[in-house]
């Protein structure tokens, strides 16, 4: 079982954002953390990369689950998470992680 350590909160801090039927975007991290703890108020669709946004293909997940991710090997600049809703807008809480 991989165990996930919160990143430097200075550097690397929780963010949110509100999404609706037009998807919401954190402003983003630059490349460090290997992954990132998400959760959200209402079930949506997100996406996790550089220029990210989420779409109705994007990976869906239920509302108040905490779910790690890992964030793509390929980014190399800065990196954010998308939401769209499934059904209603809400808040997706996004907190950068490293494995260990």
């Amino acid at each position: 079982m991989e165990l996930f350590n919160p990143a430097a909160n200075a550097t690397f801090p929780a963010q949110s954002v509100a999404y609706t039927g037009t998807a919401g975007s954190t402003s983003g991290w630059s490349a460090g953390p290997e992954g990132v703890l998400i959760w959200s108020t209402t079930s949506c669709y997100v996406e996790i990369g550089e220029d990210a946004v989420a779409t109705s293909a994007s990976t869906p997940i239920p509302p108040f689950t905490p779910i790690p991710f890992k964030v793509p090997a390929d980014v190399s600049g800065k990196w954010r998470v998308s939401a769209l809703q499934l059904t209603e807008g809400g808040t997706v809480y996004a907190k950068p992680t490293n494995i260990r």
